[in-house]
């Protein structure tokens, strides 16, 4: 495997990525700002300079590179495999409630004998990531290992943009599939967060929305948990994500993100499905508690690879986390570069939400508030 990367202020010029379509990449990944990856500039570039090469891609909340993070860049990681066996494929989503439809339509699209894995990359709002997880699922199996994240806009949840193969669209789900064993793929995911309050049970839900917790408003009792905080939501609720119990109160692993509230039906719209039956806990988390996350998801990765030669780490970490880690942000990503050392070459961004099986687990789930990590690299 061969990897070159450059990080850009603005939309490069043809000379300045040179040293990345030498290397006649047959993959291209791109994470930028919602300005440079919406720039009409960007699609044409891509395809003059990489022609022969497949262009992936998604805004974001941020953007991760080896160096650290940084935010208004556009990185761009040109990725040659000794065997290229990947397809890419994208599709147009309908909005929230063809979420699952998408998914199926996806993994058709990619279906095919030796079906291994699938990097998944979606848009970023008006989206149901549990849905489209399952539908995905429901055609390719649950032996497919399905990873990646939902785009980013800077944290507004507004509007965000998906790229695949010169084409930017702010509806389309994009996914590249591996098959077969020239490609090989390790994943590692944990989130740091730790548990207050009391746990809630969800007595009235519909999918993402959050309707009630213990026969009451659910916003009315997150308002009161948040105290001051109430006054910023949406904003401020990607501080305090809730953990998914079950109703034995033990943890599930899972953790779901506010992207909306609903005044006026008291509801609460999460990144992921929740289930009536089931309990809630509020979270909250530290620095040093985000970082040794983001260490254990590394090591959970490398657990899997055990290889000494080049790969590409993808790493897809929550908005949640950057607002909480402020300037302290780098270290996440600095304890994800130590445990791979000088032979990985990271790339990744801050996201709407993460996608990723359980660690040591096929089965994959929406996550939130979590550092994930894809690991590729020629078998």
């Amino acid at each position: 495997m061969d990897i070159r990367q450059a990080q850009f202020n603005v939309v490069p010029q043809a000379h300045e990525i040179a040293p990345l379509a030498a290397i006649e990449p047959h993959l291209v990944i791109v994470f930028g700002s919602v300005v440079l990856l919406t720039d009409p500039a960007l699609p044409a570039l891509l395809r003059t300079q990489f022609g022969s090469a497949h262009h992936v891609g998604c805004t974001t909340s941020g953007e991760i590179t080896s160096d650290g993070v940084s935010d208004g860049k556009l990185v761009i990681t040109a990725v040659r495999f000794k065997q290229p066996d990947f397809r890419v494929a994208s599709v147009e989503t309908g909005g929230m409630d063809d979420s699952e439809g998408a998914g199926k339509r996806l993994a058709t699209a990619l279906a095919g004998e030796g079906l291994d894995a699938v990097l998944v990359l979606g848009q970023g709002v008006n989206i149901n990531g549990s849905a489209l997880i399952d539908g995905i699922t429901q055609i390719a199996g649950r032996k497919v290992t399905l990873t990646g994240g939902l785009a980013g806009d800077g944290g507004k949840f507004v509007r965000t943009w998906t790229l695949c193969d010169g084409a930017v669209s702010d509806r389309h789900i994009v996914g590249v599939g591996f098959y077969g064993a020239t490609i090989q793929l390790s994943h590692g995911s944990f989130g740091g967060w730790q548990p207050f309050g009391a746990a809630r049970l969800v007595t009235r839900a519909k999918a993402n929305v959050l309707y009630e917790l213990d026969g009451e408003p659910a916003l009315s009792i997150y308002k009161r948990y948040l105290g001051e905080y109430a006054r910023d939501l949406p904003g401020s609720g990607l501080l305090f994500p809730f953990a998914m119990l079950g109703k034995d109160h033990s943890e599930t692993g899972l953790i779901r993100t506010i992207l909306g509230i609903d005044e006026t039906a008291g509801s609460l719209t999460l990144a992921g499905d929740i289930a009536e039956g089931g309990y809630l806990r509020l979270m909250t988390a530290s620095t040093d508690a985000l970082v040794d996350g983001a260490e254990a998801a590394a090591e959970a990765a490398q657990n899997m690879f055990k290889r000494g030669e080049p790969c590409l780490a993808l790493l897809v970490s929550c908005v949640g986390r950057k607002l909480v880690m402020g300037g302290r942000v780098d270290e996440e990503v600095e304890a994800v570069g130590d445990v791979f050392g000088k032979n990985a070459v990271l790339t990744g961004f801050y996201s709407n939400g993460e996608i990723s099986p359980y660690v040591a687990s096929p089965e994959c789930k929406l996550h939130n508030q979590t550092m994930t990590i894809t690991c590729l690299s020629d078998a």
